[in-house]
């Protein structure tokens, strides 16, 4: 079996290692559900290779990510539900589907007139699924919960995200953002409070609705929580390094420090970057 650009050659390589005589035992004992958690996190790896601009990397990792798609149509092939045709022909049909202005009649659109006619084109299929028999069964019932569609799967920051979006469409939003810094700044006493009272339940509680009110200043600002916090994180790792190597200087860990030490280099590695940008 040799490698190639062919897609072919890759679903190929899947079936052999999904074989039950011939390919591999790790492969062949996946289902569904235990591959779910590599999908994901291949998914994680594409958007970090991104953040880096690592184009080489990328390149991998979106392989990576095509793995998972090739795995999953194989596992479903297997069980008679479709196959990795029936994958591409269902994304095809639906971006064909979903643009109109490019592949119909519909005239020229701007990006915020596309979003709006992607959001009811969506809407349509949404109502025409419900509608339609399950398995040659009666009609599904329709949901009209206006936050109907949110899947619970979703990483928390981007399921806050669609959750508030699909609210704020019905009209249960702010329309100012400094009614929003003045909700974080309410759910922050309310931390305060519970800290004072020692109840961990309701101090998690808290910290999930300051948490939630935080995302939605994001989302106000137009801001993707995601990119800030890895912003922050990277931040971290790098003040933090430079606390280490101060350190290591002197033959010590950060063990060996007191916090008020460790502190003034972190301020010394802050400054640093403020004199380098």
């Amino acid at each position: 079996m040799q490698p190639s650009g062919d897609i072919r050659r890759l679903i190929e390589i899947m079936a052999a290692l999904r074989d039950p005589v011939d390919g591999c035992p790790w492969d062949v004992q996946q289902t569904f559900v235990s591959i779910v958690p590599f999908t994901i996190e291949e998914a994680y790896e594409v958007a970090d290779a991104n953040e880096r601009g690592a184009t080489e990397d990328l390149r991998e990792e979106l392989g990576d990510l095509l793995l998972q798609v090739v795995f999953h149509a194989r596992m479903a092939e297997e069980a008679g539900l479709f196959d990795f045709g029936g994958v591409v022909e269902a994304i095809t049909a639906k971006l064909v589907r979903r643009h109109p202005h490019v592949f119909g009649d519909a005239k020229a659109l701007d990006s915020g007139e596309v979003k709006a006619l992607w959001g009811r084109i969506k809407a349509d299929e949404k109502r025409a699924k419900v509608a339609s028999s399950a398995n040659g069964g009666p009609p599904q019932e329709a949901k009209s919960g206006a936050l109907d569609g949110v899947p619970l799967a979703l990483p928390a920051l981007s399921r806050a995200i669609k959750l508030q979006e699909k609210a704020g469409k019905v009209g249960f939003d702010w329309n100012d953002v400094r009614a929003v810094v003045r909700k974080i700044r309410e759910e922050l006493a309310e931390v305060e409070a519970e800290i004072a009272e020692g109840s961990a339940p309701a101090l998690s509680s808290e910290m999930g609705d300051l948490l939630f009110a935080a995302v939605n200043l994001a989302r106000h600002l137009k801001v993707d929580p995601e990119a800030p916090l890895r912003g922050a994180n990277l931040k971290f790792e790098r003040r933090f390094a430079h606390i280490e190597n101060r350190l290591a200087e002197g033959g010590r860990t950060p063990e060996s420090a007191s916090l008020d030490e460790m502190e003034r280099l972190w301020a010394e590695a802050k400054a640093g970057e403020r004199s380098a940008g």
